[in-house]
């Protein structure tokens, strides 16, 4: 397994200079337009608590890998409600019809979001355990990337508006290590994990995907914060 995760620390450096982050990172725009594209990711950060539920967690299982995916579904599937509170404070919650609130998180411009969480319901879902730790581990890596340049933007908006941020800022961050664990237990369990040849290409090969279905999906938050920015 430790060749996969060197494969994944690359790829990560690569995904890091994604132009999203480079935006970002763009000190002269108002740092809440560099976040204006967080209500487009909804679907996702919505979506991604019921996927730690019902898809990468297996409740029973005595497979060693699985039991440690589960314990890590425990502490991923409830970060949601730290976006919910930064999306009242970020300023742009708004009342809206239930009928318009439908429109909009199935409409054209959160599709890249709700096409993210098919694509990884598609790579995990009746996945093998190996398979799904190769995808939280990719998944860990991306979070780690977006909420380290996330929290410096919150920083900046927090002396703005004097209120507290939960989901971007160092309080998310400290627990996106960029690994399925921060135990150094756990971590030397998974870099010791045997692979097959066979299950090691596979590995690659999903490692390649899921990276490139993030990289698409940072892609597309980059077109409507720029455009919110227009308005």
């Amino acid at each position: 397994m430790k060749e996969v995760l060197a494969f994944i620390e690359n790829k990560k450096r690569e995904f890091a200079n994604a132009p999203l982050f480079e935006f970002m990172r763009n000190q002269s725009i108002d740092p809440r337009q560099r976040l204006a594209w967080a209500t487009y990711a909804a679907p996702f950060i919505m979506n991604f608590g019921e996927m730690n539920k019902y898809v990468f967690r297996e409740e029973g299982s005595l497979d060693p890998i699985q039991v440690i995916i589960n314990k890590h579904t425990y502490e991923d599937d409830h970060h949601w409600r730290w976006f919910i509170e930064d999306v009242k404070n970020l300023g742009v919650d708004q009342s809206l019809k239930f009928s318009d609130a439908l429109k909009f998180l199935w409409g054209e411009e959160t599709e890249p979001s709700r096409w993210l969480v098919y694509q990884l319901y598609k790579y995990t879902l009746n996945a093998k355990p190996i398979q799904k730790l190769v995808v939280i581990e990719v998944i860990e890596a991306t979070g780690n990337v977006m909420f380290s340049i996330a929290s410096e933007v919150g920083k900046e908006i927090q002396l703005i508006t004097h209120k507290e941020f939960l989901y971007f800022a160092n309080f998310h961050l400290n627990v996106e290590t960029g690994h399925t664990t921060g135990s150094s237990g756990i971590e030397e369990f998974i870099k010791e994990i045997q692979l097959t040849e066979n299950t090691r290409q596979e590995a690659f090969e999903l490692v390649e995907k899921v990276f490139d279905v993030f990289t698409k999906f940072t892609d597309n938050l980059l077109v409507y914060a720029e455009k919110d920015c227009m308005k």
